[in-house]
């Protein structure tokens, strides 16, 4: 009977074991494909305990590529509808591509996904990149589409033009840009810089 008890507690062990092997290994690849580092400090308000308002918001965020994205705001608001939305107050971001220059982003307000990372912008945006600046009421930021829909009052300058769009596109990782407008009948306003 000692036999019987014995190897069964043996098995029970192993199989507890390849267990805690198994969540292991899945933890550590689920961590590896994408690590965002949270920092948050929190301020007393009226109630602590019925407060959803945060202070000094900042997440850092980065993908298996390498790229890193970070954003700051002055406060924070989570969703109660959905606590995986903060709604952000004097946000800044920067974008940290691999292999290329930052991205610097400021706007009145964001929309900030901590699950996905994505962000939407808005109101009194700018954008700089290089010798690039971008202004705008909206953008829409998204790390897995690689990319940036920027729109409403658009402008765009360069050392040589200022355009006037309703959309500009970025594909963050080929660095493509395409300037459009909603209505085709509308064109592009181009001004050179003298």
């Amino acid at each position: 009977m000692n036999k019987k008890l014995t190897g069964l507690i043996i098995i029970l062990i192993l199989i507890l074991a390849s267990l805690i092997v198994y969540f292991n290994i899945s933890i550590k690849d689920k961590k590896s494909q994408s690590q965002q580092t949270t920092s948050v400090q929190t301020e007393k308000k009226n109630d602590l305990s019925s407060s959803n308002i945060i202070e000094n918001v900042e997440y850092l965020s980065k993908d298996a590529a390498g790229n890193e994205y970070v954003i700051k705001a002055s406060e924070g608001e989570i969703d109660i509808d959905n606590n995986n939305i903060i709604f952000l107050k004097n946000v800044s971001a920067v974008i940290n591509l691999k292999n290329s220059n930052k991205v610097l982003i400021f706007a009145d307000f964001g929309k900030y996904n901590i699950n996905n990372f994505d962000t939407i912008f808005s109101k009194n945006i700018v954008v700089t990149y290089l010798d690039k600046k971008i202004t705008s009421d909206y953008l829409d930021f998204s790390i897995i589409r690689n990319s940036m829909f920027i729109s409403k009052n658009v402008v765009y300058k360069d050392l040589e033009n200022t355009l006037i769009t309703d959309v500009i596109e970025i594909n963050l990782k080929t660095k493509d840009t395409k300037f459009f407008m909603y209505n085709t009948n509308n064109k592009i306003n181009i001004i050179k810089q003298n």
